[in-house]
């Protein structure tokens, strides 16, 4: 070979190498760039704005509300009704608690089946589709990764929308317009102090980040997610999920930082969700005095799953370690919300606190853990009850009589109207709210709930609506319709949507008269993925499976 041949082979060695190096580490590319652009500070203390010194106790005061939501929480995930993680393995005694000494709403529901769109619900009141928040906050970077990402042996391939990604606007400015008005700065026009702990992801600039839509004091993540520490921290036990694409975006891309107000990001000292908790308790220490509104959004159990050594050796009984660790996090999460529910009655303030417990959709299906939706159907993304039912807990004592069962149709779209009534403030006037106080009836000196109507979700050309005992899905992809009785079938078991074709048509124009009252996305959804009703991502993909197709 000559030199100048052996040159070019060497040179074009040399650029394969180098390819086949980008290739491989090219998924670690948006988080350094991202840290790059934001650094992330070694750990800072967190000082809270002090109130009064002293209590002024008068007869108008209002109450104090803490509104609690966990991360893609099943509602078999909690040990209420016999369930919870590993088969009932994992108790949640103190998330228990809060029904036993207060209401349980046992027909509640997200109003989306993905975080985003569910989390703009409860700020606003409102559908998110009405002002164009129809999709969760993703970086196209994120929806290319997904993608183009192996699929194992499925036989419906993730739909990449190339052709609609120069309508994405900027992963930052994609939230809630500054045009809506949020719970915390109706309260906060109350004279509530308003406190924001934990997740945010409705919008990561300044315009749109949680000190600039109401929140005095801000403490947590403007995306959608964070480490809980380190992945090679020999303080946390982790499980990856090779199967799930996402997955294998996080570890790589996603920070272990936070922010208060409008600082430099930095990292914890501890564990995510004790981090995020005992915040929570100097913060409620700080304002024991002055009506506050907290808002404590954990990213626990979402993925990445990682659990302290603590809680995963106190479940030596669950043998799968997916699960084991799934499950420790649960555990983890409900004991420092009774530590929560200790500081209020330690400091005597357990009476006038309006605490609510929810999720922000159902349990997702790349986990790869059965059973975390139980006895309902479908995973968060899906209209299944299985990703749109959640748990919706309220305590308040000497106003909620223990132990109420209340079967009133609850959804995310009702804590808006529910806290501005226990606060005494009046709803916004001058827009479409799609509100109801859900306590109305059950805390003494109120008239009763008025009927509601239907209710509905749409991503994309996936859509349903509960009307009544009725409830209708209808996709594009497949083309389907799916038409169930839940008062017969509460479980979804049976599609009546052949045998019921009037039906569905009478559905079907109530979705589309609610759908031209809807506002154009803001920005489109970039990937159609498909998923499995009724098993989790890493079981065996078979043509016969009921699937439907996911856009965001």
């Amino acid at each position: 070979m000559s030199r100048r041949l052996w040159w070019l082979a060497l040179a074009a060695a040399l650029v394969a190498g180098g390819y086949a190096l980008f290739q491989q580490y090219k998924i670690y590319l948006p988080g350094i760039i991202s840290e790059w652009r934001r650094p992330i500070a070694a750990n800072q203390p967190v000082t809270w704005a002090s109130g009064p010194a002293t209590r002024v106790a008068t007869a108008r005061r209002p109450p104090n509300v803490i509104l609690i939501v966990a991360d893609d929480l099943g509602i078999n995930d909690i040990s209420l009704d016999g369930g919870g993680v590993g088969g009932g393995a994992v108790k949640t005694p103190n998330i228990d608690a809060l029904a036993a000494q207060g209401v349980n709403f046992t027909t509640a529901y997200a109003a989306n089946a993905t975080c985003s769109p569910s989390r703009a619900a409860l700020m606003t009141g409102r559908y998110p589709t009405r002002y164009g928040f129809e999709f969760t906050a993703v970086p196209a970077v994120f929806a290319g990764a997904v993608a183009h990402s192996d699929q194992g042996n499925s036989p419906y391939p993730i739909i990449f929308h190339d052709e609609l990604s120069k309508n994405v606007i900027d992963y930052p400015l994609q939230g809630v317009p500054a045009s809506e008005i949020t719970i915390a700065q109706l309260l906060k026009a109350r004279g509530y102090h308003t406190l924001h702990i934990g997740k945010w992801h409705l919008g990561e600039a300044d315009a749109l980040a949680p000190h600039a839509r109401g929140f005095d004091e801000t403490l947590g993540f403007r995306s959608g997610g964070s480490k809980y520490l380190h992945q090679n921290d020999p303080a946390s036990v982790n499980a990856k999920l090779p199967l799930d694409p996402i997955d294998r975006f996080l570890w790589p891309n996603l920070p272990y930082a936070v922010q208060f107000n409008n600082g430099q990001r930095f990292e914890p000292d501890r564990h995510m969700t004790d981090y995020l908790t005992d915040n929570a308790l100097a913060a409620i220490e700080a304002n024991r005095n002055r009506p506050f509104f907290l808002y404590l959004a954990y990213n626990a159990p979402h993925t990445p799953l990682q659990a302290t050594q603590g809680d995963y050796d106190a479940l030596p009984m669950i043998k799968d370690h997916t699960t084991r660790v799934y499950g420790a996090m649960i555990r983890q999460m409900d004991r420092r919300i009774g530590d929560v529910m200790t500081k209020l009655k330690s400091l005597g303030i357990d009476d006038d606190t309006l605490v609510i417990f929810t999720s922000d959709n159902g349990a997702a299906w790349y986990n790869g853990i059965p059973d975390l939706n139980k006895p309902y159907r479908g995973w968060k993304a899906t209209f299944f009850e299985g990703g749109i039912r959640v748990p919706l807990l309220m305590r308040w004592p000497g106003k909620i009589a223990p132990a109420t069962q209340s079967t009133t149709r609850a959804s995310h779209l009702d804590m808006f109207a529910t806290i501005a009534a226990v606060a005494g403030s009046p709803m916004p006037r001058d827009r479409v709210m799609d509100s109801n106080d859900v306590l109305a009836g059950i805390v003494p000196g109120t008239p009763p709930t008025t009927a509601t109507g239907p209710l509905f979700w749409r991503s994309g050309e996936y859509r349903a609506v509960r009307d009544g005992d009725w409830k209708l899905q209808i996709t594009a992809r497949p083309e389907k319709a799916y038409l169930f009785n839940l008062a017969a079938d509460p479980h979804e078991r049976r599609n009546l949507a052949s045998r019921d074709p009037a039906r569905v048509a009478q559905l079907r124009a109530k979705i589309a008269a609610h759908n031209r009252g809807m506002a154009k996305p803001l920005w489109p959804g970039l990937i159609e993925t498909p998923v499995r009703i009724d098993v989790p991502l890493n079981a065996p993909w078979s043509r016969d499976q009921a699937y439907i197709y996911w856009t965001n």
